[in-house]
């Protein structure tokens, strides 16, 4: 079976990001999801790890949230929450936040060993 070889503007050109529609019933609503870019998936890591090797280790509080935040999208694809709004998030319903944690480590396909790595747990 021959493979293509791909180009550069074909890779570029590929819409890679695909979102999900997730059911929140505690905000009335559905709210779309979408993979990470590259980009946000290395920021996240490295946030992270410079968190964990800080004295006292990582405090993991609002890593559910954060990933919430990094894939919550508009109907158009950009991002409704900014870093910024964490603290916000954080007073949302618990069950919300982890549906669309969930949601968020299946689409981009984070397993539980990856989610705990990124943890450090």
């Amino acid at each position: 079976m021959a493979t293509t070889l791909l180009t550069r503007d074909a890779i570029l050109a590929v819409d890679d990001l695909p979102t999900a529609d997730v059911e929140v019933p505690e905000w009335g609503g559905c709210v779309r999801i979408r993979t990470m870019t590259g980009a946000e998936r290395d920021n996240l890591e490295n946030s992270l790890e410079r968190a964990r090797s800080k004295p006292g280790g990582l405090d993991v509080t609002g890593v559910k949230a954060r990933l919430a935040i990094l894939t919550m999208v508009d109907m158009e694809g950009e991002a409704m929450f900014t870093i910024a709004d964490l603290p916000a998030l954080q007073n949302k319903s618990g069950g919300a936040i982890d549906r669309l944690f969930k949601a968020a480590q299946d689409l981009n396909a984070l397993g539980d060993d990856a989610v705990e790595e990124l943890a450090g747990e």
